[in-house]
């Protein structure tokens, strides 16, 4: 087995050394399926592995929300006893530290490790990296975590399949919530496609509305200092801060907009955070309203989530994080569609993936044909205003869009995609 297929490893809320250890390629680096307590390639010797390719960062500012996407991709292989068609399942897991690498990557699991599909990208610039790899080697791709609208929309190609809702799907879903607290918006975001996506979406949306945006900033990745931004939006004095700040970006704004004692003050606002960001704020600091994937405790889940979130639970003694819930739900969808193809031929691979469908109370969730965009409900939540432990930070006020009709408008049609995507 290879250096890169790392096999589990407990995260736990504070630590990720045992998922993450001997980053650098050492012998540490090769856990075995016996990490999770399951049998592996010496129990079926004999038949050729499945190999999936994984991509999620193990340095920078995103190793935590990657390092719970990672897991969660391995723990749904392990609900399969690590077996699928017969044969066993092997996970290659390599890094994703920039865009260029992601690629590189991305093209060393297909060449050299020859795998039948690609998870990973947990940022929209790495995904769309990884995507325009799997579109060129024709090897089908889940996107698990990336939100930038050129996805699925005018980058969009047959190989790619997207579970996260775009920004603008977002924007559809929390703008409304933000315009109740009025109509004077200050945008801080990110200087990368997600953060430019969620400036555009909310700029576009508050000035059809009648309102408008009355400062607006582009900060850089792994800005350490935010006191000067923060300065502005006070003098500003805008009704919400709309921000698009990623993973520890964000963590850093929260901590330190508390600091200079704008908690309480200001509302902020923000789609599609993940837990580890907001848990890194601390109870103290903690504020906001906010979109979400899933939330562990939402009321509205299915049987299946409160299944895998009880398992979860009992072997690693702490609640899954959204991105653990996306890792998992990103791997079983491609698991289930090679099951479904019965096939780890490329062709057969997206065609599965296309017609792959699970029941959501009332909606049947999966990728669309023809942009592969998965579709389904999004959570708002706002940070509680007392937290009770370090997991349990957020309330959910509501799952929407709420109705079939509702989510169709919010996702858009066909005819108003930007995607023109190629046949195989």
């Amino acid at each position: 087995m290879t250096p890169e297929n790392q096999k589990g490893g407990k995260k736990s809320g504070t630590s990720r050394r045992s998922l993450l250890a001997g980053a650098g390629g050492l012998a540490a680096t090769q856990f075995a399926a016996s990490n999770f307590g399951m049998p592996y390639i010496g129990n079926a010797a004999a038949a050729e592995p499945i190999k999936i390719g994984m991509l999620w960062a193990k340095t920078g500012a995103i190793v935590d929300q990657a390092t719970y996407l990672a897991q969660g991709g391995f723990f749904a292989a392990e609900q399969r006893n690590n077996q699928l068609l017969g044969r066993p399942i092997e996970i290659v897991w390599l890094d994703e530290p920039n865009p260029q690498g992601a690629q590189l990557n991305a093209q060393r699991l297909i060449d050299e490790h020859k795998v039948c599909a690609l998870i990973g990208g947990a940022q929209s610039s790495l995904a769309l990296a990884i995507s325009a790899v799997a579109k060129k080697s024709k090897i089908p791709y889940v996107a698990a975590n990336a939100a930038a609208l050129d996805l699925t929309g005018k980058l969009c190609n047959k190989y790619t399949f997207r579970l996260q809702p775009p920004v603008d799907v977002h924007t559809r879903v929390l703008a409304p919530y933000c315009e109740k607290l009025g109509k004077k918006w200050y945008t801080i975001t990110g200087a990368f496609a997600f953060g430019q996506d969620i400036k555009a979406s909310f700029t576009d949306y508050i000035t059809k509305a009648g309102g408008s945006v009355v400062g607006s900033d582009e900060v850089p990745v792994s800005t350490a200092d935010y006191s000067s931004f923060i300065l502005k939006i006070r003098a500003a004095k805008p009704d919400v801060v709309i921000g698009g700040l990623s993973a520890s970006d964000l963590t850093t704004f929260l901590k330190q907009w508390s600091e200079l004692g704008m908690k309480g003050k200001i509302p902020f606002a923000e789609i599609s955070i993940g837990n580890t960001d907001i848990w890194g704020v601390g109870p103290e600091a903690a504020t906001g309203i906010y979109t979400m994937v899933w939330v562990y405790n939402n009321p509205g889940n299915t049987a299946e989530d409160k299944a895998f979130v009880d398992a979860y639970m009992k072997k690693f003694n702490e609640p899954p994080a959204d991105k653990a819930w996306m890792g998992w739900f990103g791997m079983r969808s491609l698991l289930e569609s090679i099951e479904l193809a019965k096939s780890t031929e490329p062709a057969a691979i997206v065609k599965a993936l296309e017609t792959w469908r699970v029941k959501e109370g009332d909606l049947d969730v999966g990728y669309r044909d023809f942009d592969h965009q998965m579709k389904r409900r999004t959570v708002i939540c706002k940070v509680k205003d007392k937290i009770p432990n370090k997991w349990d930070y957020v309330d959910v006020l509501e799952n929407a869009p709420k109705t079939a009709a509702e989510i169709d408008e919010a996702f858009g049609s066909a005819a108003s995609s930007a995607c023109k995507m190629d046949s195989i």
